[in-house]
C-alpha cells in the first residue's frame, strides 16, 4: 500500500496541477491575441514613430522603396496575409495597412 506522503505521487500531483495551468494559459492566451489583432487601431501616418520611419499606407513611393515591398510581405508585419490592416512588430499596439511601407522594410523570407 502506498503512503499518502509517497515522493512519486507528490511529484504526480505537481505535474498535473501544472499542466492543468498550462493548458489553461494557453487557451486564454491564445484567444486574447486574436481579438488584439483585430481592435487594434490604425496607425496613422502622422504618428511620431511612423513619421521617424516615413511609414505610407499608399502603394507606391516612399524614399527607398522597391517595387513589391509592401507591409504584408515584411518580416515585421503580423497580419494574415488577405488582411488589409494587421499588427507590426515596429508599431506595437496599432495595425498598418498591408499594402503600406517603412524605411524599415525587410522582405520576409
Amino acid at each position: 500500500m502506498t503512503h499518502r506522503n509517497d515522493p512519486s505521487i507528490e511529484g504526480r500531483r505537481r505535474f498535473l496541477k501544472a499542466a492543468a495551468g498550462g493548458a489553461a494559459a494557453v487557451a486564454v492566451l491564445g484567444t486574447t491575441s486574436v481579438a488584439l489583432a483585430q481592435d487594434l487601431p490604425h496607425l496613422s501616418p502622422t504618428d511620431p514613430t511612423a513619421t521617424a520611419l516615413k511609414y505610407t499606407e499608399a502603394e507606391t513611393g516612399g524614399p527607398g522603396r522597391k517595387p513589391g515591398d509592401k507591409c504584408s510581405n515584411c518580416n515585421f508585419y503580423q497580419g494574415k496575409a488577405d488582411a488589409a490592416w494587421g499588427p507590426c512588430q515596429l508599431f506595437p499596439g496599432k495595425a498598418v495597412a498591408a499594402k503600406g511601407w517603412c524605411v524599415s522594410h525587410v522582405l520576409a523570407t
